[in-house]
């Protein structure tokens, strides 16, 4: 079981229900046994620019950032880390690209799950092996390429 911790912080009203953002989680960690947690904390931009400009040395909000959680040495933990969503972010680029808000929140879930459980795109070849994952995942639950132009 895949145990989620929801933190809402954003002022949007045009946020997934709970259920979905579960929803996607699991669909992302459906071939592990293992139970997990994940934090998904929704933020507005003041806070995204914040732990943007912290953790990654750039300047303005993003869409997501993902905090894998790295065990010390003998510890057990189930925790694969921390997602921070920025919701106008989303809903903006969602609005720029032509695509469903609920679509593109649902790639950005499974795009952050897929960090916190290793996968990168730092080269080209990590790029296309995450965005190929990232197609077959959304396409099991009916979402069309997130890539693709409208």
């Amino acid at each position: 079981m895949n145990f989620v911790d929801f933190q809402v912080v954003s002022e949007s009203a045009h946020l997934p229900s709970q259920n979905l953002l579960q929803k996607w989680v699991d669909t992302v960690l459906t071939d592990t046994t293992e139970d997990s947690e994940i934090v998904i904390r929704i933020v507005d931009e003041v806070e995204m620019i914040q732990f943007n400009e912290q953790y990654r040395e750039k300047k303005g909000a993003t869409n997501i950032l993902s905090f894998p959680f790295e065990l010390p040495e003998g510890i057990d933990s189930q925790l694969l880390g921390d997602l921070l969503v920025c919701a106008p972010i989303v809903e903006l680029e969602a609005q720029q690209q032509n695509k469903s808000l609920n679509h593109h929140w649902a790639h950005m879930i499974v795009h952050g799950v897929l960090h916190l459980i290793g996968y990168d795109h730092i080269n080209d070849r990590e790029a296309e092996e995450m965005e190929a994952l990232e197609k077959k995942i959304l396409k099991s639950i009916k979402i069309n390429n997130p890539y693709e132009e409208k």
